[in-house]
């Protein structure tokens, strides 16, 4: 195992917690530009909402294909390809889409192409932690791992936020192109400890057909723990994606506010799910039911903190609420990822997630349809009553899980102490 690090984990893992740093930055500047860019625009919501939409096709499409390849192919060259083909698409924005010559058409290739990319990085940066942590070690480094999310969200929105303010979004893009291509070269050193490739015989499309029937058997029905994972998962998405990326019309049509304004706002959810993902790191050890306790508690905190958006037009009132919605969505995707890391087996991690991905990014595409909707004919004020409503369901329904996983303990145990 990789030299160890008191706080980082392994030097492996140092290396790439700093490449997600530069990598979420990256994220968090290009998507408040782009939203921008095409919001003020075309004028439409809806429209906004086909960016976030153009993103999450891939993974929907091509999810559990993208998984074979993550477990077949090593996946430092999947990260480091994905970051390099990123910087390419997001440079390649500002070159052949200005404002004189908008086409919503080229953007949107452009944009589902970036997806592409986003597709493959995901399941296989999730199913590599095992080759750099301990088992014990991986709710830790999945926190440590979103908390470059939540340095993503709180400097990207406001470096882009002030960048389209003096300069406009087309430099912006341009320019952040070089820090996907610096996330690339944070990952040269890292070396995982175990082979990551699937063995020689398994060659061939019969091979990779019965691969991918291989994970999804495995994600619906071996586990039945993966399943309700799943389900609780789109249910998550359904809310928090449709909040994230209709949050700049939200922040304009609610409280007035500008580019640099509404970067700042945005910075506050980063600020929230840096707390959170700090806070998990000393959850690591807790059982399942622990860990299901905190996603309930945190669920329901970003259910009241949404609806709260609708009583103020203060906006420190309003970065307060934010901030209490990034500790609540914190929460979930560092817990959800151990639990994968658990069950599943090393070389089925990369298959699982993506599936685990597919399902809860289709989900999260409804939302954003859903409420891209309901906020064009009916207002802001409604969309977000309805996503604090489902934040409330997910809450409710990871507190089933959590008293179902119980209710098995205690069976398990019984059976133990009669066998003794």
């Amino acid at each position: 195992m990789a030299q160890t690090h008191p706080w980082l984990l392994t030097r492996d893992f140092r290396f790439m917690w700093w490449s997600q740093v530069l990598s979420q930055v990256a994220e968090g500047i290009s998507k408040l530009a782009l939203l921008w860019f095409v919001y003020a625009v075309t004028g439409s919501p809806l429209k906004t909402t086909v960016i976030g939409l153009l993103q999450t096709l891939p993974p929907i499409l091509l999810g559990p294909f993208i998984g074979v390849i993550v477990d077949r192919f090593p996946k430092k060259t999947l990260l480091i390809g994905s970051d390099v083909a990123r910087g390419v698409l997001i440079g390649l924005i500002p070159c052949l889409v200005s404002i004189e010559h908008f086409t919503v058409e080229s953007l949107y290739l452009l944009t589902f192409l970036f997806g592409v990319a986003t597709a493959v990085f995901v399941p296989a940066l999730s199913s590599a932690v095992p080759f750099m942590v301990a088992r014990p070690q991986f709710t830790a480094a999945n926190a440590l791992l979103q908390s470059t999310t939540s340095l993503g969200i709180i400097i990207g929105p406001a470096v882009s936020g002030l960048g389209i303010a003096f300069s406009g979004s087309q430099d912006v893009l341009c320019l952040n192109a070089l820090t996907y291509f610096a996330s690339a070269a944070c990952l040269l050193p890292i070396q995982l400890r175990t082979p990551e490739s699937m063995p020689a015989t398994g060659v061939g499309w019969k091979s990779f057909i019965r691969h991918l029937f291989e994970g999804v058997r495995y994600a619906f029905f071996t586990h039945h723990t993966l399943l309700i994972l799943i389900v609780l998962a789109s249910v998550y998405t359904f809310g928090s994606g449709a909040f994230t990326t209709l949050f700049p019309v939200f922040a304009r049509q609610l409280l007035g506010l500008g580019p640099v304004e509404v970067g700042y706002l945005w910075s506050w959810l980063g600020v929230g799910l840096l707390v959170s993902s700090l806070a998990l790191i000393r959850v690591s050890g807790w059982d399942l039911r622990g860990r299901l306790v905190a996603i309930t508690v945190s669920c329901a905190l970003a259910g009241l903190a949404v609806v709260g958006l609708t009583w103020t037009d203060e906006v420190r009132m309003a970065a307060v609420c934010v901030a209490c919605v990034g500790i609540g969505l914190g929460t979930w995707t560092p817990i959800a990822w151990g639990i994968i890391q658990e069950v599943a087996p090393p070389g089925m991690v990369g298959r699982v997630m993506a599936v685990y991905t597919s399902m809860a990014t289709a989900t999260s595409m409804a939302g954003m349809s859903v409420f891209g909707w309901v906020t064009e004919s009916a207002g802001s004020v409604v969309s977000i009553i309805g996503i604090g409503g489902v934040m409330f369901i997910l809450a409710a329904g990871t507190a089933w899980f959590r008293g179902r996983v119980a209710r098995h303990h205690a069976v398990v145990m019984r059976s133990q102490i009669m066998l003794h």
